[in-house]
């Protein structure tokens, strides 16, 4: 039986470092389903935005809606830059995350998460989530007490298994202090490591009532699924059920290959047991090239809440994609097809990331991989014992020798990419050196087929509600027309003539 849930059956699915900005995520949650933000590195997307002289002023309406106005000074103060920085000259760097994290840089992290699901819920009633890493600890706490105070309805979150995150959501609603464990290797006599966070030190005034948002769990497995439950710090409310096709990071394959020799490679034993997931009897949203009216069918009756979809969304009008690029990637898709790698050696983490290789200056695979290494962000950071009770952070994609000099294997260098830098300049936000830029990663889904049909169908440019038109149909039009504040439904209709030029072909309704 289908568990009932109080979400839509269309999650957006919060994709790389804004590329799921607050555009999309409210696009989407205003026409009926849940837009979600992507959570990560947003203090540095945010920064940098004000560096860019926040063209239109979305930034500064939003902070002058954020509750603690001396603290909304102090990012405006440091990182607003009128009329915006010279077009030659590098970004400001925002303060890295430690163990013993400087305020400022907490209040940054706040005050970004705050301005983010504060756009993407202005002046509308529908639901959206944040979305975060298991693998980037640091921000965290910080991070979902700004969506808090922005009034987020929901947090996701996958790369890894969050046990605490639950019990973090209850206790920051309540404005308890809280301490997130950290994963730190090289670690035999278990030394106990955590990052502290108290609500209470940051505010300004009294305490007024907070949300605690519903958590949905981003997992591949039913065994994830039950570990969850079982072991989580709170209520799980819901899972979001991954397979391997998906975009981003993936959980690494179940079983290594007979012959030794060869890749990684996933097998019958990697699909999501959707019986096991089902008899949990929580909701659950199934993701992985599900972005089809049949598919979202197939998934309802499997006993599905509905789907995450993520792909289509990305090459949508509203998402964070360079237009560029985005343009780059469907002619791509329009001349033979679009081709989605799974790489199990570029991410820093070492789970299989998905990639996709435009061969040009704009996005290319060997460019991204063979940048000279600088690794001035962080995120995806590894915490080393320091063989007493101190702690070394390193990442497999800084310069080689500093990662030995930290006591790292150079062999785990090989092949990896900053991540952290490529996700940035893919919306726009990549960093100036010296006469060049950071070159774009692009991350998608292996299932292009939504996004042949939306620009088969309407044109290169299609929209989020296009999106949602298309999978939820007639439906989609009835849900929306309860929010005074949707924009008219027109009903997805296929084209009729092959000989059109492109342009839309929508029945009035």
């Amino acid at each position: 039986m289908k568990k009932q849930s109080e979400f839509p059956e269309i999650i957006q699915g919060g994709m790389g470092i804004g590329v799921s900005d607050w555009r999309l995520a409210k696009a989407v949650s205003t026409a009926g389903q849940m837009g979600v933000v992507s959570g990560t590195a947003l203090d540095s997307v945010v920064a940098r935005r004000f560096q860019l002289g926040d063209p239109g002023g979305n930034m500064r309406r939003a902070l002058s809606h954020f509750p603690w106005p001396e603290m909304a000074r102090r990012i405006l103060d440091a990182y607003f830059i009128p009329g915006g920085k010279a077009p030659d000259k590098p970004f400001k760097l925002v303060p890295r995350a430690a163990v013993q994290m400087k305020r400022a840089t907490m209040e940054l992290m706040i005050v970004a998460n705050f301005i983010e699901v504060f756009l993407a819920k202005e002046g509308h009633s529908g639901v959206v989530g944040i979305n975060y890493l298991e693998k980037v600890q640091l921000p965290t706490l910080p991070s979902i007490f700004g969506a808090i105070l922005a009034g987020v309805d929901a947090v996701l979150m996958g790369a890894g298994i969050p046990l605490a995150i639950p019990g973090i959501l209850d206790g920051l609603s309540r404005w308890e202090p809280m301490a997130l464990k950290l994963h730190v290797e090289n670690n035999p006599e278990h030394i106990p490591f955590s990052h502290r966070f108290d609500p209470a030190d940051f505010r300004e005034g009294e305490a007024f009532p907070l949300n605690r948002p519903k958590f949905l769990a981003i997992v591949s497995s039913d065994i994830v699924a039950k570990t969850m439950i079982r072991k989580a710090s709170g209520t799980v409310d819901g899972f979001v059920v991954e397979n391997h096709t998906a975009g981003g990071h993936n959980a690494p394959p179940r079983r290594a290959p007979k012959a030794s020799a060869s890749l990684p490679a996933y097998g019958p034993k990697d699909a999501p047991n959707i019986d096991r997931i089902r008899g949990l009897g929580k909701p659950f949203w199934l993701a992985g090239g599900y972005a089809s009216a049949a598919k979202l069918k197939a998934a309802l009756a499997e006993g599905a809440s509905g789907v995450q979809i993520g792909t289509v969304f990305a090459y949508c009008t509203e998402s964070g994609i360079l237009p560029e690029i985005r343009e780059a990637v469907v002619e791509r898709l329009l001349a033979g097809g679009v081709d989605t790698q799974t790489d199990f050696q570029a991410s820093p983490t070492g789970y299989p990331f998905k990639l996709i290789d435009l061969n040009s200056t704009m996005a290319s695979v060997e460019g991204a991989r063979c940048r000279r290494r600088v690794c001035d962000l962080g995120y995806l950071q590894q915490f080393v014992c320091d063989g007493s009770d101190g702690i070394i952070y390193r990442c497999p994609g800084e310069p080689v020798e500093s990662y030995r000099r930290k006591g790292g294997d150079a062999g785990d260098t090989e092949g990896k990419m900053c991540l952290c830098n490529g996700l940035l300049a893919t919306i726009g936000l990549g960093q100036i050196r010296g006469e060049g830029r950071e070159v774009p990663i692009l991350t998608a889904g292996e299932d292009f087929s939504a996004v042949q049909a939306m620009v088969t169908t309407l044109g290169r440019e299609y929209s989020a509600r296009d999106v949602i038109d298309h999978i939820l149909g007639e439906r989609s039009c009835r849900r929306s027309s309860m929010d005074s504040n949707a924009s008219p439904c027109i009903p997805f209709q296929p084209r009729r003539s092959e000989a059109d030029d492109g342009a839309l072909l929508r029945v009035q309704a």
